[in-house]
């Protein structure tokens, strides 16, 4: 038995070594551009994607990744760990360029002031800095139904946002906290992002949405383009040719059988609007909710 356990680590510890000595010949991307699409809700399938992604660019050397972002936003833990990826890999040289599609919202707004530069379309739907938090009160409605819950828990505010009960104040008052503390992460991240004074930032971090028009007077998007002009603009970034510079697409998100089924967009639409359904009962988010 103790000699199983010694050959088992001798065999990962030669497996380390042969991994050290196979690092010098991985493939090194130091003229190329590195792109990943966040698209959607971000989510912690999101996260687990674009982190793989980002751990690529920083193995390959990528000079440059463009970040496509067409997102409504999403959970908070997840937009901030993309985020802080973001960050470490432009500590380390990368020069990283947003370009927001249609929508860049809320969580989306959130992991794009991690880059150095931010293009949006003029009629991309951005803003939307602020946090919200739903609960459904059905009491009245199991009432009618002849359903009655009975609870035990450990603390007075254990089963906050139960469905079967209305808040109470001292809820309403805890969970506004928790909302405040949230908003004011949200609010310095963009204004160090930016460059903005955190007060100039909340003078329009209200919830509201604007256009990438606007977001450019108010600071929050650097140039008016389309992706290709965001792609141009990492290239000059990173001293690449931008006359002749093609992306690497990393972390593409897997087609299923049933992408090629008719109807399969219209219901791929409701799985994401039933996605954003269920991500907003009892959470906190960084989403637009449209």
């Amino acid at each position: 038995m103790a000699w199983g356990k010694a050959a088992v680590a001798f065999l990962r510890s030669d497996a380390k070594r042969m991994r050290k000595m196979i690092w010098p010949l991985r493939r090194k991307s130091r003229r190329r551009m590195a792109r990943i699409v966040v698209d959607g809700p971000i989510t912690g399938a999101t996260r687990k994607r674009v982190l793989k992604a980002l751990r690529e660019v920083k193995q390959r050397e990528f000079p440059a990744l463009l970040l496509r972002i067409d997102s409504p936003g999403g959970t908070v833990g997840d937009s901030q760990e993309i985020h802080a990826a973001l960050m470490r890999l432009r500590e380390q040289g990368c020069r990283v360029v947003a370009s927001f599609g249609n929508i860049s919202a809320s969580g989306g707004v959130y992991i794009g002031v991690a880059a150095e530069k931010i293009v949006a379309n003029p009629g991309t739907i951005t803003g939307s800095i602020g946090v919200i938090l739903r609960g459904n009160d059905l009491s009245k409605v199991f009432e009618r139904i002849g359903i009655r819950f009975d609870t035990v828990k450990s603390g007075v505010f254990k089963d906050i946002l139960s469905p079967d009960r209305p808040l109470s104040d001292a809820e309403r008052s805890l969970l506004q906290e928790l909302i405040d503390s949230s908003y004011g992460q949200f609010v310095g991240v963009v204004a160090k992002g930016r460059n903005l004074d955190p007060n100039v930032v909340k003078r329009f971090a209200d919830g509201r949405v604007f256009s990438g028009e606007q977001a450019q007077s108010l600071g929050l998007v650097d140039e008016l383009g389309d992706e290709d002009h965001a792609l141009r603009l990492a290239a000059r970034l990173a001293d690449l040719d931008e006359e002749d510079i093609r992306p690497v697409t990393l972390g593409k998100q897997r087609r299923r059988l049933s992408g090629l089924l008719p109807g399969s967009q219209i219901l791929q639409q409701l799985q994401q609007r039933l996605s954003l359904e269920l991500m907003g009962s009892g959470q906190v988010l960084w989403l637009y909710r449209p």
